[in-house]
């Protein structure tokens, strides 16, 4: 029996209540991988880069704080 035979057997025997967590569950499973594009693959290496070698800049404080300093920019 395959592994998806076995889940669509398994779902049988699923009372109505606790279903509703499986289904919750299935549909976050459904979703198709996306494979970062080159863009954001070299994004993530940076990020790597700057928490290895202690670079970059760390911002503390609100959002609001943030979006200020980013808009005075």
């Amino acid at each position: 029996m395959s592994n998806r035979e076995l889940a669509k057997s398994l779902i049988d025997q699923i009372s109505e209540a606790k279903l509703l967590y499986v289904v919750a569950y299935l549909q976050g499973a459904a979703v198709p991988e996306e494979t970062p594009n080159a863009e954001t693959l070299e994004a993530m290496a940076e990020v790597d880069r700057m928490i290895a070698d202690g670079s970059g800049e760390h911002f503390t404080g609100s959002t609001a704080d943030l979006f200020r300093q980013i808009v005075e920019e």
